[in-house]
């Protein structure tokens, strides 16, 4: 489904949630819209699901988005962040949606299964009294069982275990092969994953618009972490911009690209004296901000040693 935005404005009171957007994603496109809280990005979603009024025109595979909505909602399928606190039972709520999006039930139920959860097992629990993975898992279920022209993921992942995130990236891959899918997400696992463009919004407005290769290795970042066996390197670690922790380990904070050039650089430099090297990539795709310090706090006394 081909989305197509213009002047498209949205106020809540005197705050822009949207303001002046323009945008156009072709057909079959795998989008993340990334930006911080505030930044538009639930408020476009909600406007491409036709749920909120705005200014401007939207258009889906050339359709006006108001005066077609209910044709436009048939190829629509949506993954909320927070699942909705449904009183139905299990059974009903997959009844009535394979009956509104013309779905086929047993193919919910093996797509739940794939998943790692059992809906006959559960049929007859109160939707709301699942806990917030299997509420999740069959939520991924009734999106990915009826064929859909426009997926929208909100934070789709947040409450699935590893495996099973896993899994919903093979089914993404399989059930939406040529569907446009629309992702708002902060973890860069679902990035790499699942999207081959960015869309970056802030304060409502278009701040990045191109290849996610080319985002995450200008914001990706990882925290390398050291632990040396002598003092004797510290003067250069803090040259290159560790920090020191507890005990002998020192971190610092650093790009995608510069992440394997400073791994070679450590290992060189430190060699027999390196005890342990940490490599962990941050679950985020934006600025990380202050990690390093919030993970290793200040060693005490050290600014009183020259070693902050």
């Amino acid at each position: 489904m081909r989305i197509e935005l213009e002047g498209v404005s949205k106020r809540f009171g005197r705050m822009a949630a949207l303001d002046d957007l323009t945008l156009a994603i072709p057909s079959g496109r795998r989008v993340a819209l990334i930006g911080p809280n505030g930044s538009g990005k639930s408020t476009l979603t909600r406007i491409l699901m036709g749920i909120l009024s705005f200014d401007g025109q939207v258009r889906l595979d050339g359709r006006d988005a108001r005066r077609e909505r209910a044709v436009l909602a048939r190829g629509l399928a949506y993954v909320p962040q927070v699942a909705p606190q449904l009183g139905a039972s299990v059974d009903e709520v997959v009844r009535s949606i394979c009956a509104i999006r013309r779905a086929d039930a047993a193919e919910v139920r093996a797509l739940s299964a794939r998943l790692g959860l059992d809906i006959d097992a559960a049929g007859r629990k109160p939707f709301r009294a699942l806990s917030g993975g299997m509420k999740q898992k069959l939520l991924i279920a009734l999106a990915l069982a009826p064929e859909a022209s426009l997926l929208l993921l909100d934070e789709p992942t947040a409450s699935l275990d590893a495996a099973a995130r896993q899994v919903f990236y093979e089914l993404v891959a399989e059930r939406a092969a040529r569907a446009t899918v629309l992702l708002c997400s902060h973890r860069l696992e679902e990035v790499r994953h699942l999207v081959d463009h960015v869309v970056g919004l802030h304060a409502g407005r278009i701040a990045y618009d191109g290849a996610v290769g080319d985002y995450l290795g200008a914001r990706s970042h990882a925290v390398i972490e050291v632990y040396v066996a002598c003092a004797g390197h510290e003067p250069w670690l803090r040259d290159c911009g560790f920090r020191p922790g507890a005990g002998r380990g020192w971190a610092r904070t650093v790009s995608h690209d510069e992440k394997l050039d400073l791994v070679r650089q450590l290992s060189s430099v430190l060699k027999g004296d390196l005890e342990n090297l940490v490599v962990r990539d941050l679950d985020l795709v934006e600025d990380p901000g202050a990690i390093v310090e919030a993970a290793w706090p200040e060693r005490p006394g050290a600014r009183q040693e020259g070693l902050a």
